[in-house]
C-alpha cells in the first residue's frame, strides 16, 4: 500500500511519516521508562503509582502499535530496531532502580511534554498534507496525555 491508495500524495505525507517514525522512537523509550517505573516504584505512593504506571504503559503499548500501523498505512515501514529508537529519540533512557517515586513522576512528566510537542508538530504537518486520519489519531493521543499530565502534576503537588 502507498499513500495514493488512500487518496494522499506521497510527497506531501513524507514529512508526516518521518515525524511519525520519530514519534515512534520517542514512544518506545517512554514506554520502557514507564515499565521501569512500574517495576521499581517504592515507598508510600507504591500502590497508587504502581497501578497508574501500569495504566500508562498499557496505553503506551497500544499507542505504539497504532503509530506503527499508521506509518504502514501511509506506505512506509515503521522503525523497529532499538538502536534506531535510542539514536533518534529526544527522550532519553533513565535508570529507574532506586529512583524516588516523585522523581519518577517528574521524569514521566518531562517525557509527556516532549511527546505532546511532537504530537503538535505531527498534527501541523498532517494538516498541511490533508492527512485527517493521522491528525485525528494523534489528537486523541495528545488529549489522553494532556489529561494525565494534569493528573500527575496534581498528584505531585505541582501547579
Amino acid at each position: 500500500m502507498d499513500a495514493k491508495e488512500i487518496s494522499l500524495v506521497e510527497k506531501e505525507v513524507k514529512p508526516v511519516v518521518d515525524l511519525l517514525n520519530d514519534y515512534l522512537a520517542n514512544y518506545h523509550i517512554h514506554y520502557q521508562k514507564l515499565r521501569g517505573c512500574h517495576w521499581n516504584v517504592k515507598g508510600q505512593n507504591f500502590f497508587t503509582l504502581h497501578v497508574k504506571f501500569e495504566e500508562l504503559y498499557t496505553n503506551a503499548q497500544e499507542t505504539i502499535d497504532e503509530i506503527a500501523e499508521r506509518v504502514l498505512t501511509l506506505g512506509k515501514p515503521p522503525h523497529s530496531r532499538f538502536s534506531d529508537y535510542i539514536s533518534e529519540s529526544v527522550i532519553k533512557e533513565i535508570n529507574t532502580i532506586g529512583l524516588q517515586d516523585l522523581a519518577m513522576v517528574d521524569a514521566l512528566l518531562d517525557d509527556m511534554s516532549v511527546l505532546i510537542q511532537l504530537e503538535r508538530d505531527i498534527m501541523e504537518a498532517s494538516e498541511k498534507a490533508g492527512d485527517d486520519g493521522t491528525n485525528d489519531m494523534v489528537n486523541k493521543f495528545m488529549q489522553y496525555k494532556e489529561k494525565n499530565t494534569w493528573m500527575l502534576r496534581s498528584f505531585a503537588g505541582k501547579k
